[in-house]
């Protein structure tokens, strides 16, 4: 967690902002570790679903700066590929912002929704909501 459950909010804010990037580490096991230290159940809850939401933010916006050209050039990636793809993101839309939470192709899903231009606010708002409902989960398992 590289230390940063020793730097309590402060720490679990970053860690949370940066593990919702692609930047791959547990937020989940920073969180536990900040939650069993600090025992502020609504403080721990509030700031990690903050820099988590935050850091799937960055990320959307980070997709919404690419390019298909790009993708094509750099990544190999053919232009049906992408068509096909795009078919996806389209029938599932916003609602899979609800699991960007899930470790892995979270971070994936959230580039895909910012790079196929999804509506912002309604993707923005689902993000929060399946990272405030992943940390109420965890807030639960914990203080019982």
């Amino acid at each position: 967690m590289l230390g940063l459950e020793k730097l309590g909010l402060l720490g679990l804010f970053l860690g949370n902002l940066l593990a919702a990037t692609v930047i791959p580490f547990s937020s989940d096991a920073l969180y536990i570790a900040v939650l069993a230290m600090m025992k502020e159940p609504v403080a721990c809850f509030a700031v990690a679903t903050a820099g988590n939401w935050l850091g799937s933010v960055v990320t959307y916006y980070m997709g919404r700066l690419g390019r298909w050209e790009w993708i094509e050039k750099w990544f190999k990636v053919k232009k049906e590929t992408l068509e096909k793809q795009k078919e996806k993101i389209d029938r599932w839309g916003v609602w899979l912002a609800l699991i960007a939470w899930v470790p892995f192709i979270g971070d994936v899903f959230v580039i895909a929704l910012g790079f196929y231009r999804t509506r912002q606010i309604p993707t923005i708002l689902l993000l929060l909501i399946g990272k405030a409902l992943r940390f109420l989960a965890w807030t639960m398992l914990f203080i019982r």
